[in-house]
């Protein structure tokens, strides 16, 4: 299934190209954002049609219903979709957030990002030990974030349950960051 968008290889899984191929087509680039020479994949079309976004979201639901306890959502694009995932599998969302921006006590991981590095925390007691947690986002880059979020989960005694990504772009090899966990990417690059 070489040059299909969402085709990809390892551990994800591909339920539907006709939605693979269409998700690709409403995504858009953004030269030089946040910084000279990144190309910022936006998925604010998607946002915007309304019968494709739950075309994705029951994508994502059929592949979990009954196997999430919990859907953590990483800032501030995956709280969009793991938000909606969350309702429609009858389970609780945990956000994944900047440093500093949650009020409790929390957990903390540092990590580098495709252009920088960032921290994000989540709240100690947002997941409790043995709950399995599906772990949203927008786009898998180097894997840094995805990498992050899987620690969050685990320091509070969480068991990943899965990563779902809308867009993944292989060249950066993220993937490989991700080997212990079952990764879903709707689009590959």
């Amino acid at each position: 299934m070489a040059g299909i968008p969402g085709a990809d290889e390892g551990t994800s899984t591909v339920a539907d190209t006709a939605l693979a191929v269409d998700v690709a087509a409403a995504l858009r680039d953004i030269p030089d954002f946040p910084k000279p020479g990144v190309v910022f994949k936006d998925i604010s079309p998607l946002l915007l049609d309304a019968p494709l976004r739950s075309r994705v979201v029951g994508d994502i639901v059929g592949r979990h219903r009954g196997r999430a306890d919990l859907v953590a959502g990483i800032e501030a694009r995956g709280f969009v979709f793991g938000a909606v995932v969350a309702h429609e599998l009858g389970v609780g969302f945990v956000p994944l957030r900047k440093e500093g921006k949650l009020p409790g006590a929390t957990h903390a991981v540092a990590y580098d990002l495709e252009y920088g590095s960032a921290t994000i925390e989540m709240h100690r007691d947002a997941v409790a030990p043995g709950q399995r947690v599906l772990v949203v986002d927008d786009v898998l880059a180097t894997g840094g974030t995805a990498a992050a979020a899987c620690h969050l989960v685990e320091a509070a005694g969480g068991v990943v349950a899965g990563i779902e990504v809308i867009l993944e772009l292989g060249f950066l090899d993220g993937r490989s960051r991700l080997a212990d966990y079952p990764l879903t990417a709707l689009v590959r690059t």
